[in-house]
């Protein structure tokens, strides 16, 4: 009998020992998808905030000016991906043999001042009869008049001549 009870209790701490340990098991899984599951949550929000704009949007095509060319053209900024206030910038103004062609990135740094770095070249034939000017490097964009026409900086070109090269939104 006696060893009947021991072979019973034997059992029981056995069994329960097992039950234990599948439950143990399943609560780790699940505290791991739960930790997963909040840290995509919080891996979404992270990147929500890194792609908003401190400032306004400026993605989309605009007017595209240069005041001895008397036709605009067209630029367009497309936001880049993951980064505040960038964007690829690509544009033309053409008219006869003049013309402007603008390719690089722009960056919004201040509600009056855009940074742009790539290459703006132009050929105007008032200008040393067409000789092709192209200006390389990071360039200062500046509004004055709260963001609807911005004018390029760097207004002498190669001929000593000033430009007024201009985006308007």
């Amino acid at each position: 009998m006696k060893n009947i009870l021991i072979a019973a209790i034997t059992a029981t701490f056995f069994v329960s020992c097992s039950k234990k340990e599948t439950q143990s098991t399943l609560n780790q899984t699940d505290s791991i998808k739960i930790i997963d599951s909040i840290n995509a949550a919080r891996t979404k929000i992270n990147d929500s905030i890194r792609s908003t704009n401190y400032f306004k949007d400026f993605n989309g095509d605009h007017k595209f000016t240069h005041n001895l060319i008397k036709k605009s053209g067209s630029v367009n900024f497309k936001k880049t991906e993951g980064e505040k206030d960038h964007y690829k910038v690509l544009g033309d103004i053409k008219s006869g043999k003049d013309y402007v062609h603008i390719q690089g990135y722009m960056k919004i740094v201040s509600e009056k001042h855009m940074n742009f770095t790539g290459s703006i070249s132009q050929s105007i034939s008032e200008n040393e009869n067409g000789k092709i000017d192209i200006r390389q490097g990071t360039k200062t964009f500046l509004s004055k008049d709260g963001g609807k026409t911005w004018r390029l900086q760097d207004m002498v070109n190669g001929s000593g001549f000033v430009d007024y090269i201009d985006i308007h939104f």
